[in-house]
């Protein structure tokens, strides 16, 4: 058997099969240190800790009759550390996984789904600081100017919230996985479990997916909050002129509880895999995939009853056909801009992905933009280039442009009037004013001047 001396006691220690350690017989097969065997046996030892395998299961490897380790078939012994099997590792998510997108693979496909995988990261990263900071932007213009606090704004600012949250723990996920593989380094391409990240500590990883989770579905429950609020305003009317929000609070921070807490006891029971990878492709998902669904279903229904709507009140209006089908267009196109606020867009995520390397890759490129940009196109949309908020934003930078102006204006004025003052009060006129002077006293028709010229100035300025 090939002798080799790099394996570390720490990591049989970590999978407790210390007794069976012998460094100066072991093979480093970049996974697993596998102790020597006898020719013609095959040893077996519990699968690691990695994303997607069960530490349950049991990897091997076997020694042929020749004393080598052999490769992927008998008779193989062209790899000097041989093929070590981890095929019953897979939980089923993640064999079915791998099956379906890098089993009939070229390496030129399986090289181009990873480069699409990576692109598509670093795109969810740039998306989605843009959609936090847009999104904070638009909650504090939306909380710090009266003028746009209504029944309106008050559901786009809880909807800001919930995405505010939900983009912030995701990015926290990303940057947690990125350091668990910094600081723990890669084993077959992901963390190897020893960093002491949230992404390798169990209970953790669990929680931060479980609170992701959560805030996507509150996400959506406000989303449909807001389809109601506008079906409401437009179509019919449900709710009284003034709504319950304590009925809005419940459904959209509340209701999104016991079913992610459904979703997480299953979870726990049934997967054995480190963090419940691949957690999104399994059957279990539909707990709380199903009532997004119907989220985006309803808010569609929503969409193209106002749309009709619209379309009846100005085929009833007098104007002239073509006046009729301009407003009918900038209906439709405004009904299009409600797409990414009542959550439409997102599914196309939830449609399956494609296996074919092409398609993956347009599926993932849209997919992922749709997901990480939607903070940021909400905020594009309803925030920025909203009339309103634009009306706003200009009239107070054009008061604050005028009160520094006033200021920087009454500022020199005073200075020239005080100066003329000065040089007039100074300069004694009659003897009795001299010998006030002299003695101490100051002269009492200073402060009355004073303010008139402060009087005048206010009221040339406008103050």
């Amino acid at each position: 058997m090939e002798k080799i001396t790099d394996c570390s006691k720490e990591l049989f220690e970590h999978l407790e099969i210390v007794d069976i350690i012998d460094n100066s017989t072991t093979t480093w097969d970049t996974i697993l240190c596998w102790p020597a065997a006898r020719a013609g046996s095959t040893i077996r030892l519990p699968c690691p800790p990695l994303p997607g395998l069960d530490p349950e299961k049991f990897g091997y490897k076997t020694c042929g009759p020749e004393g080598l380790w052999e490769g992927k078939y008998p008779g193989d012994y062209s790899m000097p550390r041989g093929y070590t099997n981890y095929t019953d590792c897979y939980t089923p998510e993640t064999l079915d996984l791998y099956k379906r997108f890098y089993s009939s693979k070229t390496a030129a496909q399986k090289q181009m789904m990873k480069d699409v995988i990576n692109g598509t990261r670093t795109m969810d990263v740039v998306g989605l600081w843009l959609s936090l900071v847009s999104s904070l932007l638009s909650l504090f213009i939306f909380s710090y100017f009266r003028s746009l606090r209504c029944h309106r704004t008050r559901i786009h600012r809880n909807l800001f919230l919930a995405i505010i949250v939900q983009v912030f723990i995701r990015l926290i996920v990303y940057v947690d996985q990125f350091v668990a593989r910094v600081q723990g380094g890669e084993i077959a391409g992901t963390a190897s479990g020893m960093s002491g990240a949230i992404y390798d500590t169990p209970v953790l990883c669990e929680v931060l997916i479980a609170l992701l989770e959560y805030t996507k579905t509150v996400q959506f429950m406000w989303m449909l909050i807001e389809g109601m609020y506008l079906h409401n305003q437009i179509a019919v009317s449900v709710f009284s002129k003034n709504p319950n929000y304590m009925i809005f609070y419940a459904m959209g921070w509340g209701s999104p509880l016991p079913v992610t807490i459904v979703w997480c006891i299953v979870m726990e029971l049934s997967f054995k895999s480190k963090c419940w990878f691949p957690y999104y492709y399994s059957d279990y998902i539909w707990i709380i995939e199903v009532p997004r669904i119907g989220v985006i279903f309803v808010n569609l229904l929503f969409l193209l009853n106002i749309l009709r709507v619209l379309v009846l009140k100005l085929q009833d209006s007098r104007h002239a056909n073509e006046a009729q089908y301009v407003k009918v267009r900038k209906a439709i196109k405004a009904a299009l801009f409600l797409l990414p606020l009542l959550g439409i867009t997102n599914f196309v995520v939830m449609i399956e992905s494609p296996t074919d390397a092409i398609a993956f890759a347009i599926w993932s490129y849209l997919s992922h933009f749709l997901v990480s940009f939607q903070g940021f196109l909400i905020s594009l949309l309803y925030c920025f280039l909203n009339g309103e908020v634009q009306h706003t934003l200009r009239k107070r930078w054009g008061r604050c442009r005028q009160r520094r102006m006033v200021h920087n204006s009454s500022f020199r004025r005073f200075s020239r009037s005080f100066s003329v003052f000065t040089s007039v009060t100074e300069v004694p006129h009659s003897n009795n004013q001299v010998r006030g002077q002299a003695s101490g006293q100051y002269n009492c028709n200073a402060a009355p001047l004073l303010r008139n010229i402060i009087s005048r100035q206010g009221q040339e300025s406008g103050v």
